[in-house]
């Protein structure tokens, strides 16, 4: 099923439930892909930025979290600058929504479905 010339990254924390379920699927529908979790690693604003190219800066936070929850409200404001919000997610890169999915350098979803991983990976 996986496209052997795809370079598949999957950015993420190793503990986070839907980052769990998005590996499995991978594992079990033969997609060879690296892990790149962001706690240990780290994000810089180069690929921040490269991701921005992708999708929009409201999706690629996640404020359903409770890392945003847990922010303060001057925080909160300075992520309503691309600027503020690309320090935001290197200081706290728990606050990306997880997983990011990276095919051949481009984002290709964020998050997990099946469905959507099923026509992504066909």
């Amino acid at each position: 099923m996986a496209r052997a010339s795809a370079t598949t990254v999957v950015y993420g924390i190793p503990n986070c439930d839907t980052v769990k379920k998005a590996r499995v699927w991978l594992k079990e529908h033969g997609v060879e892909f690296e892990f790149h979790d962001f706690k240990k690693a780290g994000v810089n604003d180069k690929l921040i930025e490269d991701w921005l190219k992708d999708v929009p800066l409201d999706q690629l936070i996640n404020k359903r979290g409770t890392t945003w929850r847990g922010l303060s409200d001057v925080h909160k404001a300075e992520a309503g600058t691309t600027a503020g919000a690309i320090a935001l997610m290197i200081h706290k890169p728990s606050i990306i929504k997880r997983p990011v999915i990276v095919v051949n350098g481009r984002v290709k979803t964020l998050g997990f479905s099946a469905d959507n991983y099923a026509s992504l990976f066909a």
